[in-house]
């Protein structure tokens, strides 16, 4: 793993008048790795993750990416660097456009960006990825109502990554899902990042899928950082009393396979 983080935020705050959802947010995520960042539900975790994509504006604080300024970016600069990110939304269903086929949702990423990949070699790319994430050919022509929650959300799997980005978010993506379903995309997912040496940042409520996934993990309560390291280190030896309690409501993982 390369010493040079890809990801860098500084300081990172965010206010909606006087409410302070996130404060003063600092973490770095390396180069092939998996960062978890992982609290309870208003917690400010998607918020951290939205600002380093620069979907929300950050009130405070910095980020770069692979060197580059990104809140200082340039609307092209941006175009360029979303080129280079991806994210994974925890809902299957709302992701995905009830009136697109599969062949139109995923081709998407190549009209956004400009690709200059035309009619069969789209065709061809949306063919492999839809192979990489366990789903035939036949899904192109149809449409999201005909597929279960967890084809659905390998369908979200295949359009963030079409464009091969350097950095994926994962956004809670197996909340909504059943455990079973949810254990099979973890290991997709999981399979993915190590085949493509993907930089991943891993949103999560549950401190055991962080525990298996993540190499490193920041802990989040009301809007702050109260503990970083090591993910085993962590999960296996906490400091803080609220990781202690995170832990404690999440126990145990469903059985997965390595």
């Amino acid at each position: 793993m390369a010493s040079e983080p890809l990801i860098t935020a500084s300081n990172l705050t965010k206010r909606y008048g006087p409410h302070t959802v996130v404060s003063d947010v600092s973490l770095s995520i390396d180069r092939g790795e998996i960062f978890g960042v992982v609290g309870e539900s208003g917690s400010g975790k998607s918020t951290v993750a939205r600002m380093i994509l620069r979907l929300i504006e950050p009130t405070e604080g910095r980020v770069t990416f692979d060197g580059i300024d990104v809140l200082a970016a340039s609307p092209h600069e941006l175009r360029m660097l979303r080129r280079r990110m991806g994210i994974v939304f925890q809902d299957p269903y709302a992701a995905l456009n009830p009136r697109m086929r599969v062949r139109d949702i995923l081709a998407e990423p190549f009209a956004i960006h400009r690709d200059a990949a035309r009619g069969p070699e789209i065709d061809q790319r949306l063919r492999a990825m839809l192979d990489e994430v366990g789903l035939p050919a036949t899904a192109l022509p149809r449409y999201p109502h005909e597929f279960s929650g967890g084809q659905r959300q390998r369908i979200n799997i295949a359009r963030a990554l079409l464009l091969r980005p350097d950095f994926l978010v994962l956004d809670e993506p197996v909340s909504a899902l059943d455990v079973s379903v949810g254990a099979q995309v973890i290991n997709l997912l999981r399979d993915l990042q190590r085949r493509h040496g993907l930089t991943c940042l891993f949103i999560s409520h549950s401190m055991p899928l962080v525990r298996y996934l993540c190499d490193r993990v920041a802990v989040m309560q009301r809007g702050q950082v109260v503990e970083q390291g090591d993910a085993l280190a962590i999960c296996d030896h906490p400091t803080q009393t609220y990781t202690q309690q995170l832990i404690a409501a999440t126990p145990e993982l469903p059985a997965l396979v390595n």
